[in-house]
């Protein structure tokens, strides 16, 4: 019997016990003890294996040998030093409240009491964390390793209720604050989360936690490489397009080596079809209201400029989109400027899935009708396959119409230019077309291109009430966009749109095909 796909398996020991497949991610065990141990965090989205890689920190302190058979660390570790391991996870369930919160911890403190036969005697849960770290410490003759996993997730639960969010994190704060006075007992503390909050606000004290999450060293912790891909799954790769593969799920970066998600890996290599599965596992609410506060022009998405500080840490009274952004795995890393005494992160999709997802989720929030969008998807597909261009016009006014007055009437964003052409943007890149937005040419920047097979569309947008001269048809024709792409299409389109924010629809359509010479 073959081996088994290991597909939301958060433990170690199934997977090793039960012929399941394994990326060997003990190499990364070996490495953080080789760096000095300590103290550590790291941050990386959901459902990208960090309760995995917890665990097996867990096993190998736990000096589980036999798990580790035919590993890097079979061999690379000393088995002889076992250590008392205290795993804290915030992973499960929902909490609501401070009260919920602090019944969790009750519970994981019980349960540590059971598994190492000791009894807490101090009233508060601060003051049992720090004893149960102290006895277990000085009862076993060694330092203490300590795992926290989704230490973030009570905040999030509440991102969107503020008063209870920072009422979260003062509580996890006090507890927290036990780490500094524990150091002496502690051998290596590593902390895991969506969410990078700030340092100063959630672990005050601990000066010496070393935030591994965009280290070059550290990079493919998490998540599958392509060697890794092509080599340990090489027998379920037989007729896979790899490219398309590569395309669709590959491209999460943190300043290395780019990696895959494994839950989507996973899930394409049981059913053989390129599906948006790591995406449908949530759904982007908050961001999304958050960008529409924001009067956040969306194709700015595509790619984005962004300091040290935006990408770094953040705090529930002052969210910022593009941190979201990047540590909830909707965009990525592609590359690093050093800009005198700053860095400069350059953000984007990481994959045609992030891409394509987020569009349609988008569109879903602005037109509340989703049977309707989706009709609409099928009919541009079509268009854009035979060049009926007259059928857009058509799909975009039904579009802009059927969208609630309630909406308009509710959001300011409607009355600003950005907000049409990202609409239409969000159509082209729901259907995962090759979407260029304010690509330079040499006559200056056009607002968007779609490329689809031998086609190129080139648009521009226009607001009347807010550009009342000139005709977009007639900035096309005189920046001659269209010759940077003359070279690679066959066919190219150019349409010249305009909307009226008064009417709330497209009031001029004009377009015009040019062939290759």
């Amino acid at each position: 019997m073959g081996k088994k796909l290991p597909i939301g398996i958060q433990s170690f020991e199934k997977i090793r016990t039960d012929n399941f497949y394994y990326v060997d991610k003990t190499p990364f065990v070996k490495k953080l003890l080789e760096d000095g141990g300590g103290y550590y965090f790291l941050s990386r989205p959901r459902r990208f294996g960090k309760s995995l890689f917890l665990d097996t920190l867990r096993q190998a302190f736990l000096v589980k040998k036999e798990l580790f058979q035919g590993l890097y660390l079979e061999k690379n570790w000393d088995w002889s030093q076992k250590h008392p391991v205290i795993y804290i996870s915030f992973g499960a369930g929902v909490h609501r409240s401070v009260k919920e919160l602090e019944e969790t911890f009750t519970e994981i403190l019980l349960r540590h009491q059971k598994l190492y036969d000791v009894e807490l005697t101090y009233p508060s849960l601060k003051g049992q964390f720090m004893e149960l770290i102290e006895i277990l410490s000085e009862r076993s003759g060694q330092q203490v390793v300590l795992l926290i996993d989704e230490y973030d997730k009570p905040i999030l639960d509440n991102i969107d209720k503020r008063e209870v969010a920072v009422d979260i994190r003062e509580a996890l704060k006090n507890l927290y604050s036990v780490l500094k006075d524990a150091d002496a007992y502690l051998k290596l503390v590593f902390i895991t989360g969506v969410s990078k909050f700030s340092k100063v606000s959630l672990f005050s004290g601990l000066n010496n936690l070393e935030d591994i999450t965009i280290s070059p060293e550290y990079a493919t912790i998490c998540g599958y490489t392509q060697e890794e891909l092509e080599t340990v799954f090489s027998d379920r790769l037989n007729g896979v397009d790899l490219k398309e593969v590569r395309k669709w799920y590959n491209g999460y970066s943190w300043c290395g080596e780019r990696v895959y998600n494994p839950f989507d890996i996973l899930l394409f290599l049981k059913e053989h079809q390129f599906r948006p599965y790591w995406f449908e596992t949530g759904t982007p609410t908050f961001l999304i209201k958050l960008l529409q506060k924001k009067r956040y022009f969306i194709p700015e998405l595509e790619r984005l400029e962004a300091s040290e500080g935006i990408i770094g840490s953040f705090d529930v009274e002052d969210i910022e989109v593009e941190t979201l952004l990047f540590q909830t795995g909707y965009l990525t890393i592609e590359k690093v400027e050093q800009a005198g005494a700053s860095r400069i992160y350059t953000l984007v999709y990481p994959n045609v899935e992030v891409r394509a997802s987020f569009a349609d989720h988008i569109l879903d929030y602005y037109c509340k009708a989703r049977g309707k969008k989706e009709k609409n998807l099928i009919r541009m597909y079509r268009a854009l396959s035979s060049g009926q261009i007259d059928e857009l016009k058509e799909i975009f006014h039904s579009f802009f119409a059927s969208i609630p007055y309630d909406w308009y009437r509710n959001n300011e964003i409607s009355h600003y230019e950005g907000y049409y052409a990202s609409i239409f943007y969000c159509y082209f890149n729901a259907l995962g077309f090759d979407v260029r937005v304010e690509d330079a040419t040499n006559q200056g920047r056009l607002d968007m291109a779609v490329l689809f097979e031998e086609r190129c569309f080139i648009f521009e947008f226009k607001v009347v009430e807010l550009s009342p001269e000139g005709k977009p048809m007639e900035q096309l024709q005189k920046k001659k966009y269209h010759e940077k792409y003359m070279a690679d299409f066959k066919e190219i389109y150019l349409i010249g749109v305009e909307f009226s924010k008064k009417d709330r629809n497209i009031i001029g359509f004009e377009w015009k095909r040019l062939s290759a010479p």
